[in-house]
């Protein structure tokens, strides 16, 4: 499933279409007039740089903004504002704190993988799912469908922004799965900030 566009995603598509107007009106300057062409020339390359660095550091920041995170309360607020895709980048940048060797995978092709997280020579695999609500044991059953499939009994990590129902926390009980839910995923959070200190 294609991922939804975001106030800033279309903030870049209208400067995109911005980009095109002004690349064939210097076109026309550099016909009609060279001194004036020039100007355009470096004048919008100095305002392009500003706006498109500006948006990626901005991008950039989204993901990495723990340093403000004062209570878990914060914390909570902004793991529920990332987008879907956000949260898999997010997570694979928190098991890269906590030591493991990461690749997001997400998208709409993933097959239940959205990360694969590597230490010690094992690797993990991890399905994000970015709920307010609760995870149903179908999405548990799913999940561990496709990883034991094609993966053996390799550990396997299912994070979300929400909470589990009983009945996921009792199949998953002796599957080589760790459920990870809100407060889980905090503490797991504050850990990675720890290790860093």
């Amino acid at each position: 499933m294609p991922r939804r566009k975001t106030l800033l995603d279309d903030v870049i598509d209208i400067l995109e279409g911005f980009t095109s107007f002004y690349v064939v009106l210097v076109i026309l300057f550099w016909f009609s007039n060279k001194s004036l062409f020039w100007k355009m020339l470096v004048g919008g390359g100095i305002f392009f740089a500003f706006v498109f660095g500006g948006l990626l550091l901005y991008k950039k920041s989204k993901i990495h903004k723990q340093s403000q995170w004062q209570t878990d309360k914060e914390l909570e607020r902004y793991l529920l504002g990332l987008e879907h895709w956000e949260f898999e980048k997010y997570i694979g940048e928190l098991f890269s704190k906590l030591g493991y060797k990461t690749q997001v995978i997400g998208g709409s092709y993933d097959e239940g993988i959205d990360v694969i997280a590597e230490k010690d020579g094992i690797k993990h695999y991890i399905q994000c799912k970015h709920y307010r609500y609760p995870v149903g044991v179908e999405k548990i059953r799913d999940f561990y469908g496709a990883i034991t499939a094609k993966y053996s009994n390799e550990k396997a990590f299912f994070i979300t922004t929400g909470y589990f129902t009983e009945e996921s926390e009792r199949f998953a009980l002796d599957k080589n799965i760790e459920l990870i839910d809100r407060p889980k995923l905090i503490r797991l959070i504050r850990q990675a900030e720890n290790n860093k200190k």
